[in-house]
């Protein structure tokens, strides 16, 4: 017989007991609550000038959400409590883990919406960024005339002061030179400072017997400020080596988005012979459009001494080059020359020294019938006036005897990537809009999921049946030319005037040419203008985040070896520039693909307004859609959540940690526990 009154006694000090488990987790999210949430977005007030731009294209470029307010529309939000926090959940919010603003008080003295920011500031320890002031006591710095300086920049050697090295620019090597690309045109304007009392100088130059400060945090009132006293671009060095750090010191090292310095490249056409440039006729015998070059074709093409160089310059720079491969043009070439290449035979040898990417057998053009009995050519169309292209198996059989010439060879190559010759198959206008509707075919036929293209055509990823497009850079070091001389000559003939002998092709596009003022001494001029001037447009590209590889052909690593001054000048640079914390990413174009890919998907979730993002105390949670991967940043010793336990987050990149992160087993976030 059961007791029920031992049951009842037994149900109602279970009860009490689950009533005091339920005590004590409330009690703790009430003692919780003062702790408040900060929500992962940066709010930038924006006055039109271009340091604001340069920063807000920081931040969109690296994936870190924000909101602009326009100062000069007459719509825009009021700057106050309410626009700046809530409560959520029972906890007071702050809507923006930082603040950009043109300069430290763009509102105007005694503004309610300046007194509203630094009070929000105040409270939940928020930083402000001031793009760009000048030097005063109101920033922490002293008046110019007291030690300090105010005028041009350009060639500036500035550096980064021992805080900055320790605080937000350990990244750097410590130099920061200021561009000085024209003595014709001023590019920097700015001041120089001595600090006052609680300004820390990260920045700073010589200035008489002393030095003054150049960007520096100014801590007063409960509140900091990064304050940054020259104007600048978003192109500029000077802004670029900094970039990172601002947006570091901005959120306090923790925020959505991610950085990295890529650098790749791909050296077209091994194996194949290239044309050469004449320049006694300005053209390339052997093109359609090369009027009297008939007889006079000539190439270029990489020596066994040539490919015993490439492996050793890899091994002095520690940096891989890509090789891209026509197997069939080679082997042409090897008929042709009583059955020997040297050439091909080291290379082969050597094969585990490169990364192989397939080019196409013999590259053929792989897109419409070209006509080229006209200048420019045009597509041939049949009787019904339909445009014939190369069909499906003659660019699969391109694709396929490419890849099988490979593994014979004991050539590594992942089959998913495929440059085609000239980027054909893909549109080219103005001839063909279109692609080839049997290119996506032939790449679904031999398992193509990357395929390279032109960035200055198409800059931007798309779809090419199941594939995906890979913009690459070009570069400004030309297929046709083996020597210094062929480069600058062919260089005087695109870029000076009808009156200077050029083809006058820079007067008449001048919104995307400019002429030079005098042809380049063609004994010099390579190594004195074309050189420097490439490898800072390569530059620029490896410090803005961009992924994209470059480009160039095997030409350019024959006869006088043209690229690698401007390799050189690029990775000798960089490594000056930049501690080893922070190493150029040399990646594979699938690699390169992934990343363009995830960024498409991370920046329309943003834009969508699809990602929950914050920080309480030490937990940072970040929501996105299912399938989209956040780009994430936090510092080192970051740990995150598993299911059970807890694992190291990210890979370690210029004194952060960071990675694409996405919810792990059975979890709807990600969930990162701070040191």
């Amino acid at each position: 017989m059961v007791n029920k009154n031992r049951m009842n006694r037994v149900a109602a000090a279970m009860a009490a007991a689950t009533l005091m488990s339920v005590a004590v987790p409330v009690a703790s999210a009430e003692a919780a609550a003062a702790t408040p949430r900060i929500d992962l977005r940066v709010l930038v007030v924006d006055d039109g000038g271009s340091s604001v731009e340069a920063i807000t294209a920081e931040l969109r470029d690296t994936g870190v959400p924000y909101t602009r307010v326009d100062l000069g529309s007459s719509s825009r939000p009021v700057i106050n409590a309410a626009y700046l926090s809530d409560t959520v959940d029972g906890r007071p919010r702050a809507k923006f883990q930082g603040v950009v603003l043109p300069n430290e008080n763009p509102f105007g003295t005694g503004s309610a919406e300046m007194t509203a920011l630094a009070a929000y500031e105040t409270t939940y320890g928020i930083r402000q960024v001031d793009a760009y002031t000048w030097s005063h006591p109101g920033v922490g710095l002293e008046y110019t005339d007291n030690g300090g300086y105010s005028g041009t920049l350009d060639g500036t050697q500035a550096a980064v002061t021992a805080a900055g090295k320790t605080g937000p620019f350990g990244y750097l090597g410590g130099q920061v030179t200021f561009e000085d690309n024209s003595p014709l045109v001023p590019e920097s304007y700015g001041f120089m400072g001595k600090p006052r009392t609680g300004y820390t100088s990260y920045l700073d130059a010589p200035v008489g017997s002393g030095r003054a400060s150049l960007v520096g945090e100014y801590a007063h009132d409960g509140r900091s400020e990064l304050v940054v006293t020259f104007g600048y671009n978003q192109y500029q060095q000077q802004f670029r080596l900094l970039a990172r750090g601002i947006v570091e010191w901005l959120t306090q090292g923790v925020h959505l988005g991610q950085e990295r310095n890529y650098f790749a490249v791909h050296v077209d056409d091994v194996f194949a012979p290239d044309a050469r440039w004449s320049k006694e006729l300005n053209c390339t015998p052997g093109d359609y459009a090369c009027a009297g070059g008939e007889g006079q074709e000539s190439t270029i093409r990489m020596t066994a001494a040539d490919a015993q160089y490439a492996a050793q310059w890899q091994t002095s720079k520690n940096f891989k080059l890509d090789m891209l491969f026509n197997a069939g043009a080679g082997e042409e070439w090897k008929t042709e020359h009583g059955g020997v290449d040297a050439m091909t035979a080291q290379l082969v040898a050597d094969r585990a020294k490169y990364r192989w990417m397939n080019h196409t057998y013999s590259h053929p053009f792989l897109g419409c019938v070209q006509d080229t009995t006209t200048s420019p050519w045009t597509c041939k169309k049949n009787a019904q006036g339909a445009i014939q292209y190369m069909s499906r198996a003659e660019i699969s059989a391109q694709i396929r005897d490419n890849n099988n010439w490979a593994a014979a060879k004991g050539i590594t190559t992942d089959r998913t990537e495929l440059v085609t010759g000239e980027h054909s198959g893909l549109k080219t206008a103005p001839q063909q809009p279109v692609d080839n509707p049997n290119l996506a075919g032939a790449l679904a036929d031999n398992g193509v999921k990357w395929a390279g293209s032109d960035n200055s055509r198409e800059p931007a990823q798309r779809a090419v049946g199941a594939a995906l497009t890979v913009p690459r850079h070009p570069m400004n070091v030309y297929y046709n030319t083996g020597t210094n001389a062929e480069m600058a000559d062919e260089y005087n003939w695109i870029y000076t005037s009808r009156a200077d002998g050029g083809s006058g092709a820079c007067e008449d596009n001048p919104a995307t040419s400019t002429c030079l003022p005098a042809p380049l001494d063609v004994t010099t001029g390579y190594s004195s203008y074309i050189v420097p001037q490439e490898a800072r447009t390569a530059l620029r590209h490896v410090l803005a985040n961009d992924p994209r590889p470059h480009y160039v052909h095997q030409s350019n690593l024959a006869e006088d070896r043209t690229l690698y001054p401007v390799l050189n000048q690029v990775l000798d640079t960089y490594r000056t520039l930049y501690a080893p914390s922070a190493p150029i990413v040399n990646q594979t174009m699938k690699d390169t693909g992934v990343e363009l890919t995830r960024r498409a998907a991370w920046d329309k979730a943003i834009a969508n307004n699809q990602v929950t993002a914050y920080r309480i105390g030490k937990d940072v949670t970040v929501k996105a859609p299912s399938g989209v991967l956040a780009p994430i940043t936090a510092p080192n010793g970051t740990k995150k959540q598993l299911l059970l336990g807890t694992t190291d987050f990210g890979t370690a990149y210029a004194g952060t940690r960071s990675a694409w992160s996405g919810p792990e087993l059975l979890q709807s976030a990600v969930t990162l526990k701070l040191l």
